[in-house]
């Protein structure tokens, strides 16, 4: 596997430290959604969406940007309902659909995930609250955490004018009702393309436990979704086999 910038190591006593919840609480309170002066308080989810779409067939389709695409499938691979999770990229065109060039964040290209999930058992809607409550800082501008560049943002891709609809209308909401410290910076655009991310990249949370950068980043927020979302959270992934 190639040496990549976010795969150090820094042991299995820093995973059981983060995981005993350091780092989570430290994440979710620089996210602003912990009340000041109270780190050891659970994350909160933000509200129900007002207004979801009803089931379209017996699958939908969601892509998602919202950082390193490691976390954003590990989450995603624990929510009740998801059928698949691949990493990817969108945003961009199919010829710079490769890691080495989206990383210089010339490409157009977001990191990405398509969520392939029963609406029958998590709704669209529910996807986003998921999405917004854990996998992503929707207020932070130009990056993710340490993550910096236009191919680390947050972003809610559209296959369809119902899916457009919902977000929009939740990201209103959601701003209407002051859920996050600070305006959501998260955009809602049309889906032109998802291209499929190496295959080393497909399911690295759970092949890279003890990685420096998911110990730190990425186990917190699947710790935060079982925690807050106890319903929707199921304790073995969906696994993906997906290459290129």
């Amino acid at each position: 596997m190639p040496l990549l910038p976010r795969a150090h190591r820094f042991g299995k006593a820093l995973r059981a430290t983060l995981l005993a919840g350091v780092a989570l609480a430290g994440v979710f309170a620089a996210r602003g959604l912990l009340a000041p002066g109270v780190a050891e308080a659970a994350p909160m989810a933000v509200p129900l969406a007002a207004y979801d779409k009803p089931p379209s067939g017996p699958t939908e389709t969601a892509v998602l940007s919202g950082g390193c695409f490691w976390g954003m499938q590990g989450v995603f691979e624990h929510v009740k309902g998801v059928k698949q999770v691949i990493s990817g990229y969108a945003g961009g065109q199919a010829a710079t659909a490769q890691y080495d060039l989206v990383s210089t964040g010339t490409t157009g290209h977001a990191e990405s995930i398509k969520i392939v999930f029963d609406p029958a058992q998590v709704s669209y809607g529910q996807i986003l609250r998921i999405f917004f409550s854990v996998a992503t800082d929707p207020t932070q501008v130009g990056g993710q955490f340490p993550d910096e560049g236009s191919q680390y943002r947050s972003e809610i891709w559209y296959a369809t004018p119902a899916q457009k609809d919902v977000a929009d209308r939740y990201v209103a909401q959601l701003d209407a009702a002051h859920a996050f410290a600070k305006p959501i910076a998260t955009r809602v655009d049309p889906l032109r393309g998802f291209f499929a991310a190496e295959g080393y990249h497909q399911d690295y949370l759970v092949h890279h436990p003890d990685s420096g950068y998911i110990a730190t980043y990425d186990l917190p927020k699947v710790a935060a979704l079982k925690r807050i979302f106890p319903a929707s959270y199921v304790a073995t992934p969906v696994l993906t086999v997906a290459s290129r």
